[in-house]
């Protein structure tokens, strides 16, 4: 008999290798190539098996059973594609304090005080009476909603079979220990053999699983990429620490739209939904000033209205200064670059500061053309018309290219108040009752505010 040779394969993506390597080749994971059976070809004249379950017409398929129920949070629902689907499985990820036991800890308040069942939440990083504290402060007391602190993956199932909840918080998925598992607590064959038991207790009982997850530095979930594809849904809260907004964004959803955005605010007393988030990145005043521009950025599905900010300094230092806040660096540096080389603003020896207002961040490439002319009317000292809106990606030509969902966009604005938008040519909006003004090139766009002349 031949002898087989051994194979090794990477626990967090699966790849196989020819022998033992530290690093995986392929996701570049450390310590996670491990040595697996060799997979032994199934004989040529194996016989077919009977199935247990026949197959059915997909026409026959009762869609019901995958009717989402609301989780009484709708801006979560919102994400969710309207709710959690009995037996599916969430995973929520985010860094630490950025408010997921929170947001989680309110989703079983809600549930349990909205119908007449039960919700358990388990906690492996807290105590007890830490979790009664935060509910306390937050108003998430319910007797429907029990509270176990437990690690041990064996208990927390027992604590189910009491409990015979329709609704299991585990906080969190990477500080639980499946006891016939080898591996530490938090690792990678942990991790997955912790997940696999509570998505196959979901499917098998119905029950709507929500998990916390941590994530590494660079913002992954933490743990193999395996986890990702055990779970139904995949959702990324993230938030500045110096900003109470909030914002969870779907990663994957097995049960709706992968791209929307739910916006919430994290208070001392508890979370809030943000139904209209607009406002929040808007600065309210009754005039125009100069070096600020009103731009809609469009995140996952959602419009939100938000300012601009620029400044230029005169300043006697040879390397200028030059400060982003809320910007992709990267695209201002390349707006600059434009201004100066096709619309005569020698910006070279000034320092410039951008940023945006309330903690929001625009890296698309719509609010090119609004940066643009934010910086310009600083440099001119003259502000914009009030009432306008624009919009518009700046190439490096000085053309202004046009951007996805102006429809959506315009529609946002004119809700909000504005009257006029700066766009570019083609926009497939004709029907907005707003004052449209399409702009080609940067050049006529500075001409169209008045900043063609002026200081600068």
């Amino acid at each position: 008999m031949a002898k087989t040779k051994p194979v090794f394969q990477c626990s967090a993506c699966g790849h196989e290798v020819a022998k033992w390597v530290g690093k995986c080749p392929d996701c570049g994971a450390w310590g996670t190539v491990e040595e697996v059976a060799p997979a032994v070809a199934a004989p040529a004249g194996r016989r077919a098996m009977l199935p247990t379950t026949a197959a059915s017409p997909i026409s026959q398929i009762d869609s019901q059973l995958t009717a989402a129920r609301s989780t009484g949070v709708e801006e979560l629902d919102r994400v969710l594609g309207g709710g959690v689907v009995a037996g599916s499985v969430v995973l929520l990820s985010g860094e630490p304090g950025v408010g997921k036991s929170t947001l989680l800890l309110e989703v079983a308040h809600r549930w349990a005080a909205a119908r007449d069942e039960r919700a358990l939440y388990v906690t492996a990083e807290e105590s007890a009476g830490q979790v009664r504290l935060r509910a306390d402060r937050t108003g998430a007391v319910h007797e429907r909603v029990y509270l176990a602190a437990e690690s041990d993956l064996s208990i927390v199932l027992g604590h189910v079979e009491q409990v015979r909840p329709t609704l299991l918080v585990v906080d969190s998925v990477q500080t639980m220990l499946a006891p016939d598992t080898d591996g530490v607590i938090g690792g990678v064959t942990q991790v997955r053999a912790v997940t696999a038991s509570l998505t196959a207790l979901a499917k098998a009982s119905g029950i709507a699983v929500l998990l916390v997850g941590h994530v590494t530095k660079d913002g992954a979930v933490a743990g193999p990429r395996t986890l990702e594809h055990l779970v139904d849904v995949v959702l990324q809260f993230e938030g500045d620490k110096n900003s109470t907004l909030r914002m969870v964004r779907g990663i994957k959803n097995r049960f709706g739209s992968a791209d929307e955005v739910g916006c919430f605010e994290l208070h001392d007393d508890g979370i809030t939904g943000v139904a209209d988030p607009s406002g929040l990145f808007l600065h309210h005043r009754t005039d125009s000033v100069p070096g600020t521009a009103v731009t809609v950025a469009l995140d996952g599905k959602r419009p939100l209205v938000g300012e601009v900010q620029g400044l230029t300094v005169d300043t006697q230092v040879p390397a200028p200064r030059r400060a982003v806040s809320g910007l992709d660096y990267n695209r201002v540096a390349m707006i600059l670059a434009v201004l100066q080389s096709r619309c005569g603003f020698y910006v070279g020896k000034q320092d410039i500061y951008a940023a945006t207002v309330g903690g929001m961040r625009l890296i698309e490439p719509a609010a090119d053309l609004a940066v643009a002319l934010a910086i310009a009317s600083s440099a001119r000292d003259t502000a914009l018309e009030p009432g306008w809106v624009i919009l518009g990606e700046v190439g490096l030509a000085g053309e202004v290219r046009r951007v996805t969902a102006t429809a959506r966009r315009l529609a946002e604005a004119e809700r909000l108040g504005f009257t006029t938008a700066i766009v570019p040519p083609g926009t497939d909006a004709k029907s907005s009752p707003m004052k449209l003004i399409e702009v080609t090139s940067l050049r006529g766009a500075i001409r169209l505010a008045g900043l063609s002349k002026g200081k600068g």
